[in-house]
């Protein structure tokens, strides 16, 4: 098993795709992987993996010439077979459900989001999977406020190899001076060699910055709360619904308005 493993790796398969293409999950694939033998796979995905690889038996294994015409003709076979198995997921009754608005490579991105996401979290007791894509929800809920974020996705896009480091898909400038000093910050982190009270001190200075933010949040809600009651009061409504809704934030507006003229 240690050939498939070192021709998968060669080829560029991974785990991921592998699982996909044999429409098992992911653990799956690493148990398949563990047999001392191909033979004892099940013979469906053993047959599935032999036609992928465009041989006739295990034993053909030890036969392969891995070139440049190998490698594309795999991939068109992979690739063409993932894409017709996603086609099926995401038709009902021919119909494309939430995809039908997708260009291709935004729908196959989006499948395979929806995959590895729901492979990770079909562990119900997996707390720390469920808390990992809980960070990762709120991460994208800030992505359109915080410019960063994308910064941070990149940089560890570069050093997980899955992108060349001197790509910059967004503002290059920040983009490279974020990188910069996010690779100083990591080296530290992994090399431990800030002391523990500067440790602490900082991460007293990030609690302290983060729950002035929420305070400023709470007051700011509870301020537009109030106001949106005074304002359902003086119009003699007692909720906000559709047919009053345009008047009650007109009148929400006009107190703001007044507050500000107040304070000046």
């Amino acid at each position: 098993m240690r050939k498939l493993n070192d021709l998968l790796h060669e080829l560029g398969i991974s785990k991921v795709k592998l699982a996909k293409f044999l429409g098992v999950s992911r653990q799956m694939i690493y148990n398949y992987l563990e047999l001392d033998d191909l033979n004892k796979w099940p013979k469906d995905k053993k047959v599935l993996l032999l036609n992928l690889l465009g041989i006739k038996s295990p034993e053909d294994l030890d036969n392969i010439k891995i070139d440049t015409d190998y490698i594309l003709d795999v991939e068109t076979r992979l690739n063409s077979l993932i894409e017709n198995s996603q086609e099926k997921k995401v038709s009902i009754n021919g119909e494309k459900k939430i995809f039908n608005q997708l260009g291709k490579k935004q729908k196959d991105l989006l499948i395979n989001i929806i995959d590895l996401i729901k492979e990770r979290l079909e562990d119900s007791n997996d707390m720390e999977a469920y808390y990992t894509f809980k960070y990762m929800y709120n991460f994208m809920q800030s992505l359109d406020n915080v410019e960063e974020l994308k910064y941070v996705l990149a940089y560890f896009a570069k050093t997980s190899g899955f992108v060349k480091p001197m790509e910059f898909m967004f503002n290059e400038e920040k983009q490279f001076i974020f990188e910069s000093i996010m690779y100083s910050g990591m080296t530290l982190y992994n090399n431990g060699k800030t002391s523990n009270d500067k440790i602490a001190e900082a991460h007293k200075r990030f609690v302290n910055q983060i729950e002035h933010k929420m305070e400023e949040k709470m007051s700011r809600t509870l301020e537009i709360n109030t106001i949106k009651v005074q304002a359902l009061k003086e119009l003699g409504y007692t909720t906000i619904n559709e047919s009053n809704a345009a008047e009650v934030f007109e009148k929400i507006a006009e107190i703001q308005s007044r507050k500000t003229t107040n304070i000046k």
